[in-house]
């Protein structure tokens, strides 16, 4: 399994719009038959803060959600209402060791 941890800073105004459109790629992704877990974190610090925590089955899988056009109109929806450019963090899984095990 691949994890994905994707940091995000939104511009507080804008923190509605960022939750609406994350919610239409968030949906998109869960029907992807690669993708294992889609979650949409906000910190209790900082509301303005999130993290999107995304499993896939493998990098081919990730590659076909980088595909998908729910995921491009997000990624151009966003955009503007980042504070700062997101960041990811690339994992693999060790515990727990397959599938099932979720």
């Amino acid at each position: 399994m691949l994890v994905l941890c994707v940091d995000i800073r939104v511009k507080p105004e804008l923190r509605d719009a960022f939750i609406q459109a994350t919610r239409a790629n968030h949906l998109g992704t869960r029907t992807e038959p690669g993708n294992l877990r889609f979650d949409v974190l906000q910190s209790e610090e900082d509301p303005g803060r999130f993290m999107l925590y995304e499993v896939y089955r493998d990098q081919a899988a990730l590659d076909a959600h980088q595909k998908q056009p729910h995921y491009f109109k997000w990624k151009e929806a966003v955009a503007p209402l980042m504070a700062e450019p997101r960041t990811r963090q690339k994992l693999s899984t060790l515990f727990p060791e397959a599938e099932a095990d979720w």
